[in-house]
């Protein structure tokens, strides 16, 4: 009688949906020397791509429009395996792009600005359009075994796929830049289990008195770290618990830390889903966020929101990350420039079509 083979088999890769910002970021180093980058981007882009990184599968849902930043958003996308299984690139759609202009302060000290402008005209680039609802009803039976869904703009469609999402064991994310239409605020208040908010941006942040839900808080505090709450089920909530940021030296940039910050705490948290969140222990908890704010530390010695992802191996990756949490990594390494797109002539502005090389230029008032 043979034996048979018993095959193990390799554990799936935790899947997160997101909607929400999905942007091309055009990235101008404080090296005058070092060409623009072009990277995909936006809040949603950033995590989601960040948690593919981590081992995840990524499927972001987007309403893109038609053209080179497209085509550049796209690349990037296949470069780091994001499913475009809910993108859709239509004439109707838009791909916001965003300038990120990085320079020194008089002491040295990176500073960022963003731009959703022209640097030759000032027209502005295309905004921001959420996927319809519509569209949204017709993802709910094809996004399945989803273990965390995230958004970060408010809309119907965004609500329709948290509630469905929700209501099949996925945890629900959600990242507000502003408050924006109250009533769906409230909406995504109470299907929500975790609220993440920059207290830069909201520093008077309305909480809603909804029964359980979100069952965790996080208000990010800038350069002093976070501090965040739980509430269990049946609860109030907790005492807010502060977690002082990480110091390394060396910080080239700090965009995107947040994104970091956000990706690592799901990375250990939510890969089961809410039923495996609600289980954790405060200790567990307490470490997720560790990471995710070692993550944030490590992003930040690099131009970008993602630009230590070009720079290194994820072997390298892996050990810095350790380091910055024993304490043994003080100063993040010198990497190699991460190679940006090859020179294109293509435009981005559809009004003063200027070419991407173009795009370090100072922004002329608009006419």
């Amino acid at each position: 009688m043979t034996k048979k083979t018993i095959s193990k088999k390799t554990p799936s890769r935790p899947i997160v949906l997101g909607t929400g910002l999905v942007a091309l970021d055009a990235v101008v180093s404080a090296d005058s020397a070092t060409p623009v980058r072009y990277w995909a981007g936006g809040t949603c882009g950033n995590v989601l791509i960040a948690l593919s990184y981590l081992g995840w599968t990524a499927k972001p849902v987007a309403r893109l429009g038609i053209g080179h930043s497209t085509d550049l958003l796209l690349a990037d996308f296949r470069h780091w395996r994001i499913s475009e299984k809910f993108v859709r690139s239509e004439a109707d759609g838009s791909t916001p792009v965003i300038v990120e202009r990085i320079r020194k302060d008089a002491s040295g000290s990176p500073k960022h600005s963003f731009s959703w402008r022209c640097t030759e005209c000032g027209a502005p680039f295309p905004g921001y359009k959420p996927e319809l609802a519509t569209v949204a009803e017709e993802i709910v039976p094809k996004a399945k075994k989803t273990a965390v869904f995230f958004f970060d703009r408010l809309s119907a469609g965004a609500l329709v796929l948290a509630r469905a999402s929700a209501e099949a064991g996925a945890l629900v994310v959600f990242e507000p830049c502003s408050v924006g239409n109250p009533m769906l605020f409230r909406q995504a208040w109470e299907v929500a289990h975790i609220v993440k908010y920059s207290h830069e941006r909201l520093s008077e942040f309305p909480e809603m008195d909804v029964e359980n839900n979100p069952r965790l808080v996080i208000e990010t505090l800038g350069d002093a770290g976070l501090r965040y709450r739980r509430r269990k089920t049946g609860n109030r909530a907790g005492n807010w618990i502060e977690c002082r940021a990480l110091p390394v030296d060396g910080v080239k940039d700090t965009a995107g830390a947040g994104d970091w910050c956000t990706a690592g705490l799901l990375s250990k948290v939510g890969s089961t889903g809410f039923s495996g969140f609600s289980a954790i222990s405060d200790q567990e908890l307490a470490d997720a966020i560790r990471f995710g704010q070692a993550l944030a530390a490590w992003n930040c010695g690099f131009e970008g929101a993602r630009g230590g992802m070009y720079a290194m191996s994820k072997s390298r990756f892996r050990k810095q990350i350790s380091e910055i949490l024993s304490g043994s990594l003080k100063v993040i390494p010198a990497s190699r420039t991460p190679s940006p797109d090859s020179a294109d002539s293509s435009s981005f502005c559809r009004v003063c079509e200027v070419s991407v090389a173009d795009i370090r230029r100072p922004a002329k008032r608009a006419r």
